[in-house]
């Protein structure tokens, strides 16, 4: 390299790195004389004079680039020569790091799109904020000693060898909003149900179990329309994923209303206040889930919750989040249906024991009506949460009338905020759940159902990634032999989403 006495090897190294192209007046090229201006390589009166020029060339640059005479005296040449060299490698790195640096921010700030990860999974997300999704996997891994759905009827006690593993849920979920942000959508589809030995195998296919619109311009009310989890009680709409235990009560499968296609009001009034509550009022189909239309009449369905300390409750069970603020809600909510369905799942319409099934029974066959009433509370890892169902079928083929009751209550604490030395992601629970309903030979008979059960989760990740055990006791009083039977059964459950 020749000598060049009026400019240090570091400006003619710049003009080296600067001679493979010729820099226009864009956002870019400005990013490129800050990264000059920065690094000293150039003053200020000079980054301004090109900062306005039409078109820079490299020699422009090179030209303005800070001269620094070297000292007389100084050192031997071979010295002098080391010196330029660990210059000119240092300008080297410190230049080509300011240059990445740059572009990523350049790139980062131009992009149309964010790409983010959070509580709903993958985030992507225009800049301005009027379209967002949000990409979410699920899987429940599930081992249990007593196989199937809760014991009902005496059979089951008797028969109570089986044990199993299952998928129990395999789903994609994808959320967000569109043209605005209270514009939302949202769909769930669950990739694998499990199916018994000798179903059909295509009862284990793909299925969409939840897909809605919400136009939530206003707190106050909005609409939602599509299929869902109708807002009825707390139990059914928290989200399996968000549980206390590894499944839900005995209570659930003969109160739920499960997923219906409709439409509903919904708002949210005084807020902040003791007088905070919200409000759902809809219709719907009234046969379940992937119901394009009614047999005869519709469901017509209402639900008022009281926050009653001025702060809202989220629809999921367990205080993992560590409450500050004593936070509950007391709800009251009822609904009326006729058709041929006398209980729901999110397989879609079914029947209660003892029932006619949907398929043979007549279109406008039963009538119901069913109250709920709803209490829940949560305060720094103590949580606790209770309902009470009633529910009145009438049989106007045989005209009969049967009532149901059912009743839950549950609550679980994080004992670390007590013990120091008791882990801080275990939770203790404990449940008791009581139904009286038909007896499935005489419907005029009544039988008593209980469970007792007992939970422990550790939290890896809050819900999103959790193992979750617990060990239950039934106990039927069969109203027509009058006999009593018992069993118990044990699960254990890995649930994560990502």
């Amino acid at each position: 390299m020749r000598n060049i006495p009026s400019r240090p090897r570091s400006a003619l190294y710049t003009g080296l790195l600067l001679s493979a192209f010729t820099l226009s007046a864009s956002a870019t090229d400005k990013a490129l004389l800050d990264i000059l201006l920065g690094n000293g390589l150039i003053t200020q009166d000079q980054y301004e004079a090109l900062v306005q020029q039409e078109e820079i060339t490299t020699e422009q640059v090179l030209s303005s680039v800070a001269v620094a005479e070297p000292q007389s005296g100084a050192a031997s040449a071979g010295e002098a020569r080391e010196m330029e060299l660990a210059q000119v490698t240092a300008l080297d790195e410190n230049v080509q790091r300011a240059i990445d640096e740059a572009v990523a921010s350049a790139i980062e700030a131009e992009s149309p799109v964010m790409a983010s990860y959070g509580s709903k999974g993958f985030r992507f997300e225009s800049r301005d904020g009027n379209w967002q999704t949000n990409l979410q996997w699920r899987a429940q891994m599930r081992y249990s000693s007593l196989s199937g759905s809760d014991p009902r009827q005496i059979a089951n006690f008797e028969d109570s060898s089986e044990s199993s593993f299952e998928q129990r849920r395999l789903r994609m979920k994808i959320g967000g909003h569109g043209f605005q942000p209270w514009i939302k959508y949202y769909f769930e589809v669950d990739l694998q149900p499990a199916r018994d030995v000798d179903a059909d195998p295509i009862s284990s296919g793909a299925r969409v179990i939840d897909w809605r619109v919400d136009l939530a311009k206003w707190d106050w009310g909005g609409i939602r329309l599509g299929q869902w989890k109708v807002d009825l009680n707390r139990e059914r709409v928290d989200s399996s994923g968000r549980q206390q235990f590894v499944e839900r009560s005995i209570v659930n499968r003969i109160f739920t209303v499960d997923r219906q296609v409709g439409m509903q009001l919904r708002g949210h009034l005084f807020k902040g206040t003791m007088a905070d509550m919200r409000y759902y009022a809809g219709i719907f189909n009234g046969e379940g889930r992937g119901v394009k239309n009614n047999s005869t009449d519709h469901l017509y369905m209402g639900r008022l919750q009281w926050n009653f300390l001025g702060r809202d409750l989220a629809w999921q069970q367990t205080d993992v989040e560590y409450t500050e603020k004593p936070t509950g809600s007391f709800a009251i909510a009822g609904f009326t249906n006729t058709g041929p369905c006398t209980r729901w799942s999110s397989s879609g319409c079914g029947n209660l024991d003892g029932f006619a099934k949907p398929i043979v029974a007549a279109e406008d066959q039963f009538k119901i009506e069913q109250a709920v009433q709803e209490f829940a509370f949560k305060y720094r890892g103590f949580s606790v949460q209770q309902e009470w169902h009633r529910k009145f079928v009438t049989d106007r083929v045989e005209g009969t009338e049967s009532d149901l009751t059912g009743f839950y209550i549950q609550s679980g604490y994080f004992f670390h905020n007590l013990i120091d030395s008791f882990p801080a992601p275990l939770e203790l629970a404990a449940r008791y759940a009581y139904v009286s309903e038909p007896n499935k030979t005489l419907r005029s008979v009544y039988n008593e159902r209980e469970e007792f059960t007992l939970g422990a989760n550790w939290f890896f990740s809050g819900h999103s990634n959790k193992i979750t055990v617990d060990l239950s006791h039934f106990t039927l009083d069969d109203g027509l032999l009058g006999s009593n039977h018992s069993d118990n059964r044990f699960r254990i459950q890995w649930d994560v989403s990502f």
